[in-house]
């Protein structure tokens, strides 16, 4: 089939090869000038299925409650955008224990399988991406926050991923990139299983080698405009250098996916939440981490890239706003520098924002829609688009071609 894939950030991309490998021939159309320059361009570096757990969650209230007096919790509200009002009521339905544990499932279900799948792209390309397995760590800063976290882990741990709970010293063995940072720390939760890598220099090198290898085609500098819709098929992909035909569409556009399936009769409740990075190169790389990490308490996290430490942090509701000031940035470094001090000058920080594409449940959705039988999507990831994008890619073309996906694809697939 001639697949036109709608977005080339790491998800689309990925669906991209997977699709291009199974003999299809596949065009990715984007609107920047090149791969991953949108929410893929810069994350927490984290491919983390410890990351699993769905946001919406009976805390989750008291949560946001706490952020209005807690500048320091990295929530920040707008209350610009009235579909904002019309998301938080679905997210607000997905707050109970009973939902939150579904969807964790779900998604730590996709995680493992696309941590497997991202590491068999790297077998089969050879692409490098300054890649480590050597886990994740994530920690507290008080005993009592040790304990909670632990009781919060062990739900996931029982499904599937491999953890340890370890105490302040042990921390230290497996990270002594924070031995550093003294009595602030007072243990954490250790999952060998994660790993982390560059999704900009991942997404860029895939898309290089799907061109070279498979015959993908990039078409940059064309944004999509809409589509030409017939009989319930989509027929053409309207976009800035013209019309394309094609025999089957994939939406892999991001935080702008709700917007433009809405746009086309299509229920799709995504809503872009900003966060922001900044990366800094290491001035005493021996003073660095050695793995990723997340600062439970302050809500940070970090990753080790080559010689560069990337940070992220805060959960910022403003609808499609992208920009960023110096202040955005003095909680991440205040623990950078206290978690490794002297390892970096902020001054020299490639500060960035971008926009995750969340859902309610903050599940995805992967595969055909009931309203266009050929119009697939493959979006709506989140803050864990770098973890999920391979195993994304995978379902999605499975699905499409009609086997047996090697995940359970309930709660996966679109209900309209």
């Amino acid at each position: 089939m001639k697949i036109l894939v709608l977005g080339a950030g790491v998800v689309g991309t990925a669906a991209a090869y997977y699709l291009a490998r199974d003999g299809h021939e596949v065009t990715v159309i984007e609107r920047h000038d090149g791969p991953a320059q949108g929410t893929s361009y810069s994350n927490a570096g984290l491919v983390s299925p410890g990351d699993a757990y769905a946001w919406g969650s009976p805390s989750a209230l008291r949560t946001f409650i706490k952020s209005l007096y807690t500048p320091d919790l990295g929530i920040k509200l707008r209350l610009r955008d009235p579909y904002l009002l019309a998301w938080t009521w679905r997210f607000l339905r997905q707050c109970t224990q009973t939902r939150a544990n579904a969807n964790t499932e779900v998604k730590l279900r996709l995680a493992l399988h696309a941590r497997d799948c991202i590491n068999e792209i790297t077998a089969d390309t050879g692409i490098d991406f300054d890649e480590r397995r050597k886990g994740i760590v994530y920690f507290y800063r008080t005993q009592q926050g040790l304990d909670t976290g632990a009781e919060h882990f062990r739900y996931i741990g029982e499904r599937g991923l491999e953890m340890e709970v370890v105490d302040r010293k042990r921390l230290f063995e497996i990270e002594p990139g924070l031995a550093d940072s003294g009595d602030r720390i007072a243990g954490g939760i250790y999952s060998p299983m994660d790993q982390t890598g560059d999704s900009l220099l991942f997404t860029t090198r895939l898309a290089q080698w799907a061109t070279d290898r498979l015959g993908v085609t990039f078409l940059y500098n064309n944004e999509v405009k809409g589509l030409d819709i017939a009989d319930g098929r989509v027929r053409t992909v309207r976009a800035a250098n013209g019309a394309i035909a094609c025999d089957a569409v994939v939406l892999s556009m991001g935080p702008e996916s709700g917007v433009f399936a809405r746009r086309h009769g299509i229920d799709l409740p995504i809503y872009p939440i900003k966060g922001y990075t900044a990366t800094i190169p290491l001035e005493d790389p021996a003073k660095g981490p050695t793995m990723g990490g997340v600062d439970e308490d302050r809500y940070v996290a970090y990753s080790r890239i080559g010689n560069r430490l990337r940070l992220a942090s805060t959960a910022e509701f403003a609808s499609f706003d992208r920009s960023h000031r110096p202040s955005d940035f003095t909680r991440m470094f205040r623990s950078a520098h206290e978690l490794f001090p002297g390892a970096v000058d902020d001054r020299k920080a490639q500060c960035w924002a971008g926009l995750r594409p969340m859902m309610p449940s903050s599940v995805p959705v992967i595969g055909p829609t009931r309203r266009y039988a050929n119009f697939y999507l493959d979006t709506g990831h989140g803050h864990v688009g770098w973890t999920m994008a391979a195993g994304s890619g995978k379902f999605l073309a499975d699905v499409v071609a009609g086997r047996k996906p090697d995940i359970d694809p309930q709660g996966l697939v679109p209900v309209n």
